[in-house]
């Protein structure tokens, strides 16, 4: 049934949570406005009071006894199909906010959230609704997205603007670092989108000879260049009704941009010595490492297809700008491999997991796969340990660890992997280095020890589990006593 959603000229705001301080905070935060709050402990009590004062403006949390968010704004669309629905969640994943997004809630709000985003959000929610705001269509159905994971604020973004455009026939640029996951990012709009059922057709442009990528995209006809010796087709007619996915797009020539624009203003093109138009129906989803507005100024990518290109944009974070993530995607790489060769999974020590968490990760999530691969097939024991690792990875350190001291991170913080690292010298009863890598290595360890220890010797000493006198003498054999 349809129903008006309030009788006056109040608005009504319902706040449905478990969490008593999230009812409060949006309560209190929310009483210099002139809505009408009300705030309920359950889905279930919120209904109890549809009828009798329906609401202008819903937020919700997720997870909640008897009847879970989803479920309750499902409810409530039944009720009235113009109701906003904000949907809020501390347990943020991609599957939480597409399904929210699948079943027409009017935001996502992943907790911890900014109170003032919050407001912004209900203060838009209630002007669209008491304007009369447009009907939203509810999905036919909800698919079951990729494994991409992120509890990082910077991925909660991503998964926020999947959901919003997954469904959409909108182009999308997808920009970050190598191995950050984009490729990922695009099957996932893919798979999420009303096309999944038709193909996904992937191209890295930079990978492609440049004489070579215009017949791989559009095709060529028989005869029309050297070695052509049948009719090919491209991957525009490949992908027709599905996506074409357009691997690092910075690195396509400038003359092959000029054809690509084409086809996106007006889906048709030419194969290579051809005269007949091809129409073509693809949703185009590019991605890119390199920073393309500096491109488009040195005159190496044509603005207008940026701006054609860069509809949507998607920012995959770097894996130092969501530390968060990194155990989680460590652990789920080396059950994935474990699988792959059918050996037994390993189990990350907690020493080594601290490690890890303070590495760089320069290779972001590739990076970690490629650490899984290893560990699964020549880690000895079922537990493993920082020893295990490959030695440039231990030597990586380096790096990421003055990187850390010098953001500040506490001598509390370095007890634990500078003993580790430490230990790697004394083990085994060696206690003289002999190559230039490892007075290198052994440097460095001294070095941060010191930054972190505010230049205190004897804290120093402990963090790196030595005795003073141990750390005297070999400041003095590396030339470091000033």
């Amino acid at each position: 049934m349809e129903n008006e959603t309030t009788s006056s000229s109040v608005p009504v705001i319902w706040i449905v949570d478990d969490d008593a301080s999230i009812r409060w905070v949006l309560t209190e935060s929310l009483d210099d406005r002139p809505y009408k709050v009300r705030a309920f402990d359950s889905a279930i009590e919120a209904m109890r009071h549809l009828h009798s004062e329906p609401p202008t403006v819903v937020i919700s949390d997720v997870r909640m006894p008897g009847m879970d968010g989803l479920e309750f704004m499902d409810t409530l669309h039944d009720f009235d199909k113009q109701i906003p629905v904000i949907i809020m969640t501390a347990h943020a994943d991609l599957n939480t906010a597409v399904k929210s997004f699948q079943n027409s809630a009017f935001e996502y709000l992943p907790k911890p959230f900014e109170i003032d985003d919050a407001l912004m959000i209900i203060d838009r929610a209630v002007k669209r609704q008491m304007s009369g705001g447009r009907r939203v269509k509810k999905s036919k159905q909800t698919k079951q997205p990729l494994n991409i994971i992120g509890s990082a604020p910077a991925m909660q973004e991503v998964f926020r603007i999947l959901g919003r455009v997954s469904q959409l026939d909108v182009t999308v640029l997808i920009t970050g670092e190598t191995g950050t996951g984009k490729e990922l990012v695009a099957r996932a709009l893919y798979e999420l989108s009303d096309r999944s059922n038709q193909p996904f057709v992937a191209i890295n442009t930079a990978a492609i000879p440049r004489d070579l990528l215009e017949s791989e995209l559009f095709g060529h006809e028989k005869g029309s260049f050297t070695g052509a010796h049948t009719q090919r087709v491209g991957r525009f007619e490949e992908a027709n009704g599905g996506t074409l996915f357009l691997d690092e797009i910075g690195d396509m020539p400038v003359d092959l941009q000029t054809r690509l624009l084409r086809v996106l203003n007006d889906g048709t093109f030419y194969r290579v010595g051809g005269k007949t138009p091809i129409k073509t129906d693809v949703r185009i989803v590019a991605a890119t490492h390199q920073n393309m507005q500096k491109l488009v100024k040195e005159g190496r990518f044509r603005e207008d297809l940026l701006y054609r290109l860069n509809v949507i944009r998607i920012k995959v974070p770097p894996l130092r700008e969501r530390k968060e993530d990194i155990l989680p995607i460590v652990r789920y790489y080396l059950a994935e491999e474990a699988k792959a060769y059918g050996l037994e999974e390993k189990r990350l020590s907690k020493p080594l997991e601290k490690f890890l968490v303070g590495l760089s990760w320069p290779g972001n999530v590739r990076q970690i796969r490629s650490l899984c691969t290893w560990l699964t097939i020549m880690a000895p024991d079922k537990i493993v340990h920082t020893e295990d690792l490959p030695l440039e990875l231990q030597q990586g350190f380096e790096t990421s660890a003055s990187e850390q001291v010098e953001a500040g991170s506490s001598v509390e913080d370095w007890e634990t992997p500078l003993r580790i690292w430490a230990t790697q010298f004394l083990a085994n009863g060696k206690t003289e280095l002999h190559t230039e890598a490892e007075k290198r290595f052994e440097k460095v360890l001294i070095e941060v020890a010191m930054h972190a220890s505010m230049n205190h010797r004897q804290k120093a000493a402990q963090l790196l589990g030595w005795g003073r006198n141990t750390l005297t003498r070999k400041t003095q054999a590396l030339g470091m006593d000033d």
